[in-house]
């Protein structure tokens, strides 16, 4: 049996050395095709939807991302079909973000799938860990809302701009506020 990358370890939600050699060039991939894709012109679809396919982990159809696009690796990235990124989102993916089909995001929303140990002294370690973060399908979330580690967004929610989603929102819900919390249920 061979002995878990640091890789494995991050995509097990267990501690892992995020200057892991092969890490950092994985990212510094995503950073590049994050930039070409951010340099492309938006009315070049055919170009911008390459390299959306060779960054993230799996696109579907109909999907418009507004650039600039950021994420950490991409291939922790699975989008459904007709979904909508607004300009400035981005996305930590060191854990894995899955988006349901049909789904909207305002601009400059992010999305962290990363937290980094609260003691100091492990944090001096330069270690981290990471906890996959779900958005169900037709999911509506505002402009400038922060979507934490761990957190699941069901189908039919809406999150309000601005706000910060720090434990699971049910589907059919509107929440808001820091921290965010369910104000209404819907039909």
């Amino acid at each position: 049996m061979h002995p878990m990358t640091e890789k494995d370890k991050m995509l097990s939600g267990q501690l892992y050395k995020y200057l892991d050699e092969d890490l950092v060039k994985e990212h510094t991939r995503a950073v590049s095709l994050s930039y070409k894709y951010n340099s492309t012109d938006p009315s070049d679809k055919k170009q911008q939807r390459a390299i959306l396919n060779e960054l993230l982990g799996s696109i579907g159809t109909n999907c418009e991302i507004e650039n600039p696009f950021y994420c950490f690796y991409g291939y922790n990235i699975s989008i459904g079909n007709d979904v909508y990124f607004n300009f400035g989102v981005t996305i930590l993916d060191c854990g894995r973000v899955t988006i349901g089909d049909d789904s909207m995001f305002g601009p400059f929303t992010q999305i962290y799938t990363v937290e980094h140990p609260i003691n100091g002294a492990e944090r001096l370690k330069k270690i981290e860990y990471t906890k996959d973060v779900v958005i169900g399908k037709n999911v509506w979330v505002g402009g400038g809302a922060i979507i934490m580690s761990g957190v699941s967004i069901g189908d039919n929610a809406v999150i309000g701009a601005g706000s910060v989603v720090t434990k699971d929102i049910p589907p059919n819900t509107v929440a808001i506020g820091s921290p965010c919390k369910i104000v209404k249920k819907l039909d």
